[in-house]
């Protein structure tokens, strides 16, 4: 195994960690944000995912100081484009959503043309998300990973220079430090969710955690079958 690399090193502090992670809320962030360094650190270890195919089918878009407030434009007028009668006090909150935090990374799903299903390549973009959030909480900020209605706009995408139909937010990482300890919420019952194969039990799903009867967000998955003929 090389120096570099740690695939099995017991690391009780790192444990400790995981079981005890929170997400901090953008309204609850505040300056400094990270330094260039720091930054250079979160994302190295963003890539460091699993990923099948080598392909690494992400990248990052970086919003920092002035440059959350030059897209605060491309905001406008990407939401002017799904609400037209908007009031200008609405249209301010949103122009301003990237002034909520000092540091917001995007992180952009890319799928390549490979035989690596494009699902799994979504996955690792997902995952890249995640481990940007321990690298910054491991360096004492709070982060908190979002869409909202910005990461679904074609207006905003294509202003970004997103490919469409290929190109998709997998989030938008927010990043800083912390006004507030954040209070822990309700965590799953694994007695919902883990199952022990068995071939003639039916199996758990969590059902404890739907919301039967309220329907379901539309599955918008029809770019994997475009990027897959």
């Amino acid at each position: 195994m090389s120096e570099n690399t740690i695939a099995a090193k017991k690391s009780p502090e790192m444990l400790d960690y995981l079981l005890k992670r929170r997400s901090v809320k953008v309204l609850d962030m505040v300056e400094p944000g990270p330094s260039q360094e720091e930054l250079e650190i979160m994302l190295r270890a963003a890539c460091r995912v699993p990923d099948h195919g080598k392909l690494s089918p992400f990248y990052f878009i970086i919003f920092g100081g002035d440059k959350r407030i030059q897209v605060s434009k491309a905001l406008r007028e990407a939401y002017l484009s799904e609400e037209p009668e908007a009031s200008p006090a609405k249209l301010d909150l949103e122009a301003a959503r990237f002034e909520r935090a000092p540091l917001v990374i995007a992180v952009v799903s890319r799928i390549r043309e490979a035989k690596v299903p494009a699902w799994e390549q979504i996955l690792c973009a997902g995952a890249a998300c995640q481990n940007l959030i321990l690298a910054a909480n491991a360096l004492g900020y709070g982060a908190q990973w979002l869409t909202e209605w910005y990461a679904f706009n074609d207006s905003f995408k294509a202003h970004l220079g997103l490919e469409k139909g290929r190109e998709h937010i997998a989030g938008f990482v927010y990043i800083g430090s912390t006004s507030s300890q954040p209070e822990e919420r309700p965590r799953p019952d694994l007695k919902e969710l883990v199952n022990y194969y068995e071939s003639d039990k039916p199996l758990i799903k969590g059902n404890l955690y739907n919301n039967d009867g309220k329907g379901f967000a539309p599955l918008q998955f029809e770019f994997l079958l475009e990027t897959n003929t």
